[in-house]
């Protein structure tokens, strides 16, 4: 029981200490943002503002997430194009909807 007990403080600590995930772009095209930084400790959110057809990208704390700015949470969850499992996810949902609706 006490091994169990460990385990989940170790794994824990792990996950906390590995940082959130974001994509990170300045001014550019919402296409072309790819650059994926890990975010410094206590950045909790990662964020995107689009204004006048460019993007902007990066790390923030959820307390400066308001007006303009769209904050998200978990890894790479400020993407523009969905790809791999959020995409897999997107088209089954939107199967199983046009099934039952």
């Amino acid at each position: 029981m006490q091994l169990r007990g460990v385990l989940t403080v170790l794994v824990m600590s792990l996950c906390t200490a590995h940082g959130l995930k974001c994509y990170q772009c300045v001014n550019t095209d919402p296409k072309s943002c790819t650059n994926i930084i890990t975010c410094s400790a206590g950045v909790d959110r990662c964020s995107s503002v689009s204004l006048n057809g460019f993007l902007t990208k990066t790390c923030m704390n959820s307390n400066l997430c308001v007006g303009p700015i769209s904050c998200c949470e978990g890894d790479l969850c400020n993407g523009a194009i969905p790809t791999g499992p959020s995409a897999v996810l997107l088209l089954v949902s939107s199967a199983i909807i046009t099934v039952f609706i």
